[in-house]
């Protein structure tokens, strides 16, 4: 069966809170898929954001960001007042995440929710802090430890507490009961409200894809409580961290920063972290994205402290060792690799073995000859087809920046016309694919040019991962519209 799906962050979503909740805005855009026809909902990662504002790098691996919490659950249940955050500011953006006001509102929000809801903890909260309390304690403690230590960096805090010393976890916990679990209520409300969107949403024939990054945050709960996981020295410091070589998009290429993992702590384990990551993550989702997935082949190793990318090298990684126990545990598991990138042979194969779709970007089809593995005509049913991912700029700013030798490329291998609009027919050659499903960001169906790009990798700052859609621009005319184009090449 062909599908076809959009691409929309939660962060993007409509709504009154300054970023976009698991509310009625998402309720809403639910709705709003399943008119269009769509049958997937793709989303970026849910976590906390971190540093730069990214998804990608978050102080959790696990947890949901509880920015996305939205406040009139809470108020029907008495855990709040309308006048508590009606008419508060949360940023002057309408058409943009403003997070240092959201991350201050929404925070004084929700302690007030949980100063009533910490006067009689229910028996589900206990149930939920029990069921996912492998990674639940370790993050409440390190969050509690973040705000003590005036948010910053753990490897700057106390050497006890920095060590993760068993005392002084015992000493934190003891003195600030209350505030752990502050930050385990707001995990408790971010899931609950997350499962029963995710509900609506496979009542009305939409499954979400979700996302996973490979590498975590070196300021993360995920390094603090398992350091044994990475490649760090003695005193808790990367050996090396991650990126990318320089290439044509950046001659310095990207310095991350994410520290390495210790593959062979993993493998000594049969790879239990990366099993319990990738369940926890289909148990969230319908389906998931692996991010970076060449790096579990070959990944790219720049010395820590280094000023740019250029002098890293390539490693080997787990490569099947890993996917290998991975669907001996979770076997079927719907798992999409994002395969994008410098790609060598090897990083093939195992894409080949593992029997994951890839993935294929129309943007990067047009720079080269016909055997360009981004051609339409190269695509096989198993791979995932996308104009561009969140990752590209949108297609209408794409065509307007694009060298003349890949417009020309595009018009005459898509027929491109001026009566059709060129980002029409380049749209049109995604979903005509042989793609089993094809993804299309929704900026691409609004139209929009360069300010609905959600990030432009190697810069920090400026626009990224602030785009928000407008709640007037999903119209049902839209919707009866992506439905018809969709329908027309046997996507619905």
């Amino acid at each position: 069966m062909r599908e076809s799906g959009i691409l929309m962050p939660v962060a993007s979503l409509p709504g009154p809170f300054g970023i976009g909740t698991l509310g009625k805005g998402a309720y809403d855009f639910v709705d709003f898929l399943a008119r269009a026809g769509q049958h997937v909902w793709q989303i970026l990662p849910l976590s906390p954001t971190g540093f730069g504002d990214s998804p990608y790098q978050s102080c959790s691996a696990f947890a949901g960001s509880p920015w996305f919490i939205d406040f009139e659950p809470l108020r029907r249940r008495g855990l709040l007042k309308k006048q508590e955050y009606a008419g508060l500011s949360f940023g002057k953006m309408p058409r943009a995440v403003d997070y240092g006001a959201v991350r201050e509102t929404h925070f004084a929000v929700l302690r007030k929710a949980f100063a009533r809801f910490s006067k009689w903890y229910p028996d589900d909260y206990y149930h939920f802090c029990y069921e996912q309390g492998w990674w639940l304690e370790d993050y409440a403690l390190f969050m509690t430890a973040k705000g003590l230590e005036g948010g910053r960096d753990y490897r700057q805090w106390p050497e006890a507490l920095r060590m993760h010393e068993a005392g002084a976890i015992r000493e934190l916990y003891a003195r600030h009961e209350d505030e752990v679990h502050f930050w385990k209520f707001c995990q408790y409300e971010f899931f609950a409200q997350w499962r029963a969107l995710k509900a609506y949403a496979n009542e009305r024939g939409v499954r979400i894809l979700g996302d996973i990054p490979i590498y975590v945050s070196p300021d993360s709960a995920d390094v603090w409580a398992g350091r044994e996981l990475f490649w760090l020295d003695e005193a808790g410091l990367p050996r090396d961290v991650a990126g990318c070589p320089p290439d044509y998009f950046s001659a310095d290429g990207q310095l991350w920063g994410n520290p390495l993992y210790n593959w062979a702590r993993h493998e000594s384990t049969h790879y239990d972290w990366w099993i319990k990551r990738v369940r926890f993550s289909l148990e969230l989702y319908d389906a998931v994205r692996i991010d970076h997935f060449r790096g579990f082949d070959t990944y790219y190793a720049i010395p820590y402290g280094a000023p740019n990318a250029r002098k890293g090298e390539w490693r080997q990684g787990p490569g099947m060792r890993l996917w290998s126990e991975v669907l001996r545990a979770l076997p079927g598991a719907a798992i999409v690799a994002e395969d994008l990138g410098e790609m060598f042979e090897s990083v093939r194969a195992l894409l080949k073995e593992t029997g994951f779709p890839g993935m294929k970007v129309l943007q990067f089809a047009f720079g080269a000859g016909p055997d360009s593995d981004h051609l339409p005509h190269n695509y096989t049913e198993n791979c995932v087809a996308y104009p561009g991912t969140h990752d590209n700029t949108t297609l209408r700013a794409w065509w307007r920046t694009a060298r003349a030798k890949e417009k020309r490329h595009a018009r005459e291998y898509l027929g491109l016309s001026a009566e059709e609009g060129e980002t029409a027919g380049l749209l049109r050659g995604v979903l005509q694919s042989p793609a089993r499903l094809a993804v299309v960001p929704m900026a691409d169906w609004l139209g929009l040019g360069r300010e609905g790009r959600i990030n432009t990798p190697g810069t920090i700052g400026g626009g990224n991962w602030r785009w928000r859609c407008e709640a007037a621009a999903l119209t049902p005319g839209l919707a009866r519209h992506i439905r018809a184009v969709c329908e027309r090449y046997g996507r619905i």
